[in-house]
C-alpha cells in the first residue's frame, strides 16, 4: 500500500487529507510540525510527503530541503495558503516537485498525487528488460547485442514508461503528466511528435512495438523473437 506523510499544523486539514486520501486507498501518516514529520522517516517507509509551508520551528521550505537531501526521489506536493508566486518558485527551489493553494480542489489534488506517483515509479526503477533488449535510465540506452542507441530524456522517459506496463494503455494526457509534468505548457501534440520518433528509431527492432489505440492512446507491445 502507497503511503503518504502530511505535516501540516492545522489539526482540520490533517483530518481532511487523512479521510480524503484514505477513502482513496492510501496509508496516511500524519505529522504537526517539521521535526515530527522527520522522526516518521525512521520507522516508516513515505512514498509521497504533502507540507504546509507555514509551521513553527522547521517551516515546510526547510523540512523539504532536509529531506529532499536525504531522499531525492520522494515525490513533494506543498499545499499552502499563500499564492504569491515568490511562494512557488521557493518551493520549487528548495526541492518540491509541485504546489498547490488552499483550499484545495479535492479532484486536482488526488489528480496531482496520481500523477506524483507515477513519475516516482519511473524513476525507481532504473533498468527494465524485453527479450534481449535493456533500458538503463543512468545512461538512456536502449541495447540489445551488437547494437545500442542513446536517447534524448523525454523520448527514453516515454519509452520506458510504456515498456514499464507493456499491452496497458495510455491515454496522451496521462503521458503528458507523467513525462512533461501536470503543469506543462506542453501541448499534448508533443506526445504524439515523440512516438511518431521513436517509431522510427525502433522500426527494425521486432522484440517490440508502439501502437496506436484509436480515440484512447498508445501502448507498448512486447513481441516474442
Amino acid at each position: 500500500m502507497i503511503t503518504i506523510l502530511v505535516v501540516d499544523d492545522d489539526k482540520n486539514t490533517r483530518l481532511f487529507m487523512k479521510a480524503l486520501l484514505e477513502a482513496e486507498g492510501y496509508c496516511v501518516i500524519l505529522a504537526g510540525n517539521g521535526q515530527e514529520a522527520l522522526d516518521k522517516f525512521d520507522n516508516n517507509r513515505i512514498d509521497l510527503m504533502i507540507v504546509d509551508i507555514m509551521m513553527p520551528n522547521i517551516d515546510g521550505y526547510e523540512l523539504t530541503d532536509l529531506v529532499r537531501k536525504s531522499y531525492s526521489e520522494l515525490p513533494i506536493l506543498m499545499v499552502s495558503a499563500k499564492q504569491e508566486t515568490v511562494d512557488r518558485k521557493k518551493g520549487y527551489l528548495v526541492g518540491i516537485d509541485d504546489y498547490m493553494s488552499k483550499p484545495v480542489d479535492e479532484e486536482e489534488l488526488l489528480l496531482k498525487i496520481q500523477a506524483l506517483l507515477r513519475r516516482a515509479k519511473i524513476m525507481s526503477d532504473r533498468q527494465i528488460h524485453v527479450s534481449d533488449v535493456t533500458l538503463d535510465y543512468d545512461s538512456l540506452t536502449v541495447s540489445r547485442p551488437g547494437e545500442e542507441i542513446t536517447l534524448p530524456l523525454k523520448e527514453f522517459q516515454l519509452l520506458f514508461k510504456l515498456l514499464s506496463y507493456p499491452g496497458k494503455i495510455f491515454t496522451r494526457i496521462q503521458l503528458m503528466d507523467d513525462i512533461w509534468g501536470y503543469d506543462s505548457d506542453t501541448g499534448w501534440e508533443t506526445v504524439t511528435v515523440h512516438i511518431g520518433r521513436l517509431r522510427k528509431r525502433f522500426e527494425n527492432w521486432d522484440e517490440f512495438s508502439i501502437e496506436s489505440v484509436r480515440g484512447l492512446g498508445y501502448k507498448a507491445v512486447k513481441h516474442d523473437v
